[in-house]
Parts: C-alpha cells; structure tokens; sequence
C-alpha cells in the first residue's frame, strides 16, 4: 500500500490523486443517488455501489496502484507536485468505505433494507467523499486518530500534528 518515498518513514501515497478519486467518485454516486430519489428505487445506486465497494476493496488488498479511480487521478494530476500523505491513515479510511459500500450493497440485494436506509449508507458515504475532495479532510483518517492506538504520520496539510 502505498509508495516509499525517499524522505518519509512510512509508505505515502499522492493526496492529489486521491481527491481526484473522490471527486470522481462524489459525482457518480450523486448522480446515481439522485436517480435513486427520482425513481424511488435502488436500482441506479446498485452498479455504483458494486464499483465503489470493488474499488476500495482493490485499493485495501490488491494496492493503491491498481484502483482505476486512484489511477484516473493520478494521470488527472500528473504534471503537479504531489502532495504526499502517510498511506495508512488512508487504508483505513478505504477500509471504512469498503465496509460502508458492503452494507450499503448487502442491504439492497440480501438483506431487502428499504430503499430510505441505503439512501442513509449511500448519504454518508458520499458525505465523505465531499469532504475529501473539497476540503480535504479524510474522515476515516480522522476516525483512525481515536480508534487506533497507532497515530497518524504525515497528515493533509499537517493536520495530524500535535501541537506543543
């Protein structure tokens, strides 16, 4: 997971690349959630949400290299100076999501959720991926600061730094 980077002390990944994903992925799930709402039905939310939970899932297990929306914003944001933030504050963000859009998916074909639940699943997790790609601010990141004992490195815009 990751790039080693000569300078850093763990695996860093291009925080640009990675707001370009989200951004990417903000728009397909707003438009397909607001299909969904239109429509009154799960329909439009279901190829989406099979491609974000597949694209976290390749992200967490197979690496950040072969996501095709990390790949996509890695040639949008080619010609920019990477921006570079510590890599496991971000699997476990893409964890996160991976869980969310198993749920969200889980409850629209198993489990029979109405459709106004997985409209809550698909809300938040397009709730953060706004977030991320407006103002990068990695929920899951922050998520990872409480609920590990392992802190964050390398943090957007600093942010994980503790103040003396």
């Amino acid at each position: 997971m990751g790039s080693v980077v000569e300078g850093y002390d763990i695996p860093v990944v291009n925080e640009r690349a990675v707001r370009v994903a989200a951004g990417i992925l903000f728009l397909a799930g707003a438009i397909s959630i607001t299909l969904a709402v239109i429509q009154h039905s799960a329909a439009p939310l279901r190829p989406f949400g099979v491609f974000f939970m597949l694209d976290m899932l390749v992200r967490v297990t197979v690496g950040d290299r072969w996501s095709p929306t990390l790949a996509l914003g890695r040639l949008i944001v080619r010609r920019q100076q990477p921006n570079w933030v510590g890599a496991p504050q971000k699997e476990f963000a893409w964890w996160l999501g991976y869980g969310l859009a198993l749920l969200s998916c889980a409850g629209m074909g198993l489990l029979g959720a109405p459709l106004e639940a997985t409209l809550v699943l698909c809300g938040l997790c397009l709730t953060m991926l706004f977030l991320e790609a407006a103002f990068g601010i990695c929920v899951g990141c922050a998520l990872q600061r409480v609920l590990t004992t392992t802190p964050p490195q390398y943090c957007p815009g600093d942010s994980c730094r503790v103040s003396e």
